[in-house]
């Protein structure tokens, strides 16, 4: 089962959410897809950690063969290409696409490797079953999808994967959730909150997910998002209760679900409510 975690804005809970799951479920896999600021490595302290680089093609121009045509310039929508008395690529709003070369009726276009990130993998230091995948976009890069894909590239089908995936629901999310089995969206209880889920919902229902909903750091007032959630038959599997002691946890890089009895109970539970929607 892939089960991917995702929220409409950062700060409600996800990684909470994806780092516990992953280790009440070990011997599991958990993979941080939130390229540009990953942060579950530093909970789960992998070791043993093997580096590979992430690389896409970006062009190189054949001056010498090139007759200004400017086809490739007119072609590109990223704005990538531009002409003054020559051929200008900027690599870092390149999107990688290969079309340039295509339409180059020249031949004058070739593609070259250009590192933008890279992958980590190892085991995690707090769940010895536990793999570690976590990807890194180099900082100033336009998009990291490709690191994205690169992660979810060849994922086991046998073992249970939390795809911990980046916040909002951009390019990058739609990647992370294109092979999950099912989808677990977090919330607040904010109005900013409220709005962000609908945004997130929408996007689980465009590709036609299975998801269910925690809804996070509740307490006894109003909650938007709850009241969301029912009018729009969004299947709410937990509550987890605004609480210092579980802010200051989380806020020292601890698992929860491995110093605190309670939320490990709390966890497996929600852990087995998602494994009963995937089965329906």
């Amino acid at each position: 089962m892939k089960l991917a975690v995702l929220s409409g804005k950062g700060g409600a809970g996800k990684t909470l959410m994806a780092v516990n799951l992953a280790v009440v479920a070990s011997p599991a896999l958990y993979v941080d897809c939130d390229v540009e600021e990953p942060n579950g490595h530093l909970f789960l302290k992998p070791g043993a950690i093997r580096e590979v680089p992430v690389k896409v093609k970006v062009p190189r121009v054949l001056h010498e063969e090139c007759d200004g045509c400017r086809a490739c310039v007119d072609f590109c929508r990223f704005h990538a290409l531009a002409y003054t008395n020559k051929v200008i690529v900027f690599d870092e709003v390149c999107h990688a696409c290969g079309g340039c070369a295509l339409v180059c009726p020249q031949k004058a276009i070739m593609e070259t490797d250009r590192i933008i990130g890279r992958m980590e993998k190892g085991v995690s230091g707090v769940q010895k079953k536990l793999e570690v995948f976590t990807g890194f976009l180099n900082p100033g890069e336009a998009a990291g999808t490709p690191v994205i894909r690169s992660l979810l590239k060849e994922l086991p089908e046998t073992t249970l994967t939390v795809i911990d995936c980046p916040p909002g629901s951009a390019c990058s999310v739609m990647e992370s959730i294109q092979e999950a089995d099912f989808c677990l969206l977090v919330a607040e209880p904010t109005r900013f909150g409220r709005d962000n889920l609908e945004m997130v919902h929408q996007l689980v229902k465009l590709f036609h997910k299975p998801h269910g909903l925690v809804l996070n750091k509740t307490t006894s007032g109003a909650n938007p998002s709850e009241d969301y959630a029912n009018t729009n038959a969004l299947p709410i599997l937990g509550r987890l209760s605004h609480d210092r002691h579980l802010g200051e946890m989380h806020a020292n890089g601890k698992v929860v679900a491995q110093v605190d009895s309670h939320y490990r109970k709390w966890f497996e539970t929600l852990l087995c409510r998602v494994k009963q929607e995937v089965l329906q």
